[in-house]
């Protein structure tokens, strides 16, 4: 493993929290929008429909990936700038 790798994962940790956070207020935004609600459906919530619990959770997984990859991406490319390696 590489200096560079090595050197980044207290880093890509720290990113991948901070990811979390912001996709979870992404979310939320997005469901007061669409969902015309403040809370998203839990799984178990009995009155809520299938449709509406399914959607929530596509929802959510997107928005997390989206951002997490977005994160973890301009994580490595500041690390690149900064050691002239990518912490692959």
């Amino acid at each position: 493993m590489k200096a560079s790798a090595i050197a980044y994962k207290p880093i890509g940790l720290a990113l991948g929290g901070a990811s979390g956070l912001i996709a979870g207020a992404a979310f939320k935004q997005a469901w007061k929008v669409l969902g015309h609600d403040e809370d998203a459906p839990d799984a178990t919530d009995e009155h809520r429909s299938w449709q509406e619990v399914l959607f929530a959770a596509a929802l959510q997984g997107a928005i997390f990936a989206v951002v997490k990859a977005a994160v973890d991406r301009a994580g490595a490319a500041a690390t690149r700038r900064l050691t002239g390696t990518w912490p692959g």
